[in-house]
């Protein structure tokens, strides 16, 4: 995280190269999200986290490291792994998938930044609120 009020990570572990590594980092970033009082829906970050993971470990090399920073308002996925190509956003559909179109439909940002001998791809989350309804007048 860049910025000055930025979170400490909770989760900061290497997953095995292996699709079980999946479930392992939603349960990971599930615990997270719980302890640390995120007010967003955890199931948008849930979907981002899988996204990110399943990428790393179909057209990435080595296994994927991932990282969690969690405020209440606001949450940081970081997947990195050992590959120099960088991921590619496609049409989305059955046959290229829909990973890199979903996290850019539920994060508020998300990049790609360059990784200890490899590559981060990153997102971020935040809680939007509704306007809250007052007498007929959004407040």
């Amino acid at each position: 995280m860049e910025s000055e009020e930025a979170a400490t990570y909770q989760v900061d572990t290497l997953l095995p190269q292996e699709m079980n590594s999946i479930t392992m980092a939603r349960h990971l970033a599930g615990e997270a999200l719980r302890e640390h009082g995120y007010r967003g829906r955890h199931e948008d970050v849930l979907l981002v986290v899988s996204e990110l993971v399943t990428n790393a470990l179909v057209h990435g090399d080595g296994p994927p490291e991932l990282r969690i920073g969690v405020r209440a308002g606001r949450v940081r996925v970081e997947v990195g792994d050992t590959g120099a190509k960088l991921p590619e956003t496609r049409d989305p559909g059955p046959s290229s998938g829909w990973g890199l179109h979903v996290v850019r439909l539920l994060c508020t940002g998300w990049g790609v930044s360059p990784g200890e001998g490899g590559k981060v791809v990153w997102c971020e989350l935040a809680v939007t609120f509704a306007p809250v309804q007052t007498g007929g007048a959004e407040v």
